[in-house]
């Protein structure tokens, strides 16, 4: 076929999910169309007008393919030829076992392979409504901050509306300005990347009396107040504000994030600490540092007064303090056909976090798949999804038809959404770590045995 002659697909939105949706299908020799609104309208959490650029996070976490779901999609994306992971990988920082990136590095290569490659055009512009009719192939991509005229356009089309969420962002300091005289670096077990010295994490301690000083600290101090249509808008779990982990009980964050465990205070080895706050590296630099696990609702007083109260951090200069922001979702297993397309009109297509996958991984995962079912359309050719014994395939099962659509919310991609694993006959079946090796295992054989079977 004539490549010339193929008619673009247009992507709304240059997000993680819509920049990979968009790479796939010019690897296909699609032409594509990406339409992002920044900087013609910003929204209330970017801070550029750059593709894929992170605003929570610079963690696509666990990086570990034998043991963790996460891990397991990593490789997977690696296997497809991800845009994402590979500029991922390019801009790695250290962080343990986790696959975190130097954020401004990863979305300028983003947008440099993207912006170079001749089948990509660039619409620096706002969808405020449903696209025309003659956009006969559209991804939405438009991620969980999409633009109120677009939404509501959704919500209208589907006769419901749309699902929303908080979710919260975390601070981020200068590495210069944290005492370490009081602070070391560690990873937890002295875990590390390959070829890591296993110092990955910036830990400050806290006695007993410390940690339920900052607890009761975190539980007083003044809050961001919410807006009337806002109050009912549940959290999603997985991105809590600090204070209100906090709120469940005094001993909930030295559980969590906060724990103690496998480190060792390189000051004082003897005493052990009850509880720790972990730092992890932001940029490629090293000279920026977030606070691990620390989204908040707290107001930016608040913030510097009771994060400065932890030792170490008594002299911090912030980059960035954290905030707070509306997410919105669809309600795709009853929206959402098996190829991501909306039911009431076929011609659209959704992609990333607003189809209710949570987080950067599982977006732009989603956003791959998205991206291929929409060249095979384009093409005229089939395209078989992954299995669901597969990251790709269980993440997409989930979202299009294996949730329940009246208790839907967002989801990590986690083994619970995988067939369970077949243990040997006569044996029991294996648990914990064991288990999620085997579970592992056997979703990377599947993809391989799908994988090979793809033209």
């Amino acid at each position: 076929m004539n490549k010339n002659i193929i008619a673009p697909v247009h992507i709304i939105g240059g997000g993680l999910a819509g920049s990979e949706a968009a790479w796939q299908l010019v690897r296909a020799d699609v032409p594509v169309i990406l339409h992002e609104m920044r900087p013609v309208r910003q929204t209330e959490v970017h801070v550029s007008d750059g593709l894929a650029e992170l605003v929570c996070s610079n963690s696509f976490r666990s990086d570990d393919a034998g043991h963790n779901a996460v891990g397991v999609m990593h490789a997977e994306m690696r296997d497809l030829n991800s845009l994402i992971m590979a500029m991922a990988d390019a801009n790695r920082v250290p962080a343990g076992g986790a696959l975190a990136v130097d954020r401004e590095g990863f979305s300028a290569a983003v947008g440099k392979a993207l912006s170079e490659h001749p089948l990509v055009t660039i619409e620096r512009e706002e969808v405020a409504g449903l696209p025309p009719e003659e956009w006969d192939n559209v991804i939405i991509a438009t991620g969980p901050l999409t633009s109120p005229g677009l939404a509501c356009a959704i919500a209208e089309l589907n006769g419901e509306d749309s699902l929303a969420f908080f979710d919260a962002i975390a601070p981020i300091i200068h590495k210069d300005s944290i005492d370490m005289s009081v602070a070391w670096f560690q990873s937890r077990y002295d875990k590390s990347a390959e070829g890591g010295d296993g110092k990955d994490y910036i830990n400050c301690p806290m006695d007993k009396d410390q940690y339920y000083a900052f607890i009761n600290a975190l539980i007083e101090g003044e809050k961001v107040n919410f807006r009337d249509w806002e109050i009912d808008t549940p959290y999603f779990d997985g991105c809590l504000p600090i204070e209100v982990m906090a709120e469940r009980g005094p001993e909930t964050l030295r559980h969590g994030p906060m724990k103690p465990r496998g480190l060792t205070n390189e000051h004082d080895p003897q005493t052990k600490a009850y509880a720790v706050v972990q730092l992890r590296q932001d940029n490629a630099l090293g000279t920026l540092y977030n606070m691990v696990g620390f989204q908040t609702k707290l107001n930016y007083g608040a913030q510097q007064v009771v994060f400065r109260s932890i030792p170490g951090l008594e002299k911090a200069e912030f980059v960035r303090l954290g905030g707070l922001h509306r997410n919105t979702f669809i309600n795709s297993p009853s929206l959402l056909d098996g190829e991501l397309r909306l039911k009431a009109r076929p011609s659209l297509r959704f992609a990333g976090q607003m189809t209710g996958c949570e987080g950067y991984v599982e977006s732009a995962a989603i956003g791959l798949m998205a991206g291929r079912f929409a060249a095979a359309e384009r093409l005229g050719t089939a395209f078989t999804p992954p299995p669901v014994g597969t990251a790709h395939g269980a993440m997409l099962d989930h979202i299009t038809s294996g949730a329940d659509a009246a208790t839907f919310q967002p989801m990590n991609v986690n083994f619970g959404l995988f067939p369970p694993p077949q243990g040997e006959p006569g044996k029991r079946s294996p648990k914990g770590r064991d288990r999620k090796a085997a579970m592992a295992s056997s979703a990377r054989a599947v993809f391989a045995e799908w994988l090979d079977e793809q033209v």
